[in-house]
C-alpha cells in the first residue's frame, strides 16, 4: 500500500532555533510560515516538519496524493481507501476520515510503541 510522501513532524520548543539547526544540516525551508509556528524543511528528497506548540509528541506523517515535492501523484490511493484497508487488518484509529466525504482528510493511528502516525491527504 502506497501511503504517499513521508516526513517526520517534530515538536520543537523554539522554531527559530530548530530552523537554524536544521539549516546547518543542509535543510532549507520548503513550506510553512514562522508566524504560524510551523515550517516544512527539505534536504534532497528528505522532509521534516518543525511544529512549535501544535502537537504533544513527534509524528510520522504520510501524505497520500503527494510526492516529496508536494506535487500531485496520479492514481494515488485516497485516505478513505487506506482507512478501509487498515480497518480490515484490525488497526485501531485515534481519529478517522469521514468516509462520506471526498478531498482533503486525515486519520491517525498509533504504533505498538506509542508513536503516532498521521496519514494526511491535502488533495
Amino acid at each position: 500500500m502506497k501511503l504517499g510522501a513521508f516526513s517526520v513532524s517534530l515538536t520543537v520548543k523554539d522554531l527559530g532555533i530548530s530552523k537554524a539547526f536544521y539549516e546547518k544540516l543542509g535543510f532549507s525551508v520548503f513550506a510553512g510560515e514562522m508566524e504560524k509556528n510551523y515550517l516544512i524543511m527539505k534536504n534532497g528528497t528528505t522532509l521534516i516538519g518543525l511544529f512549535q506548540g501544535m502537537f504533544p509528541k513527534n509524528i510520522l506523517t504520510f501524505n497520500p496524493g503527494w510526492d516529496h515535492d508536494a506535487q500531485l501523484v496520479e492514481g494515488f490511493k485516497d485516505v478513505r481507501e487506506i482507512q478501509k484497508v487498515l480497518r480490515e487488518k484490525g488497526i485501531a484509529f485515534d481519529s478517522e476520515a469521514d468516509e462520506n466525504t471526498s478531498g482533503p482528510a486525515s486519520l491517525v493511528i498509533t504504533d505498538p510503541d506509542g508513536n503516532p502516525i498521521l496519514i494526511d491527504q491535502h488533495v
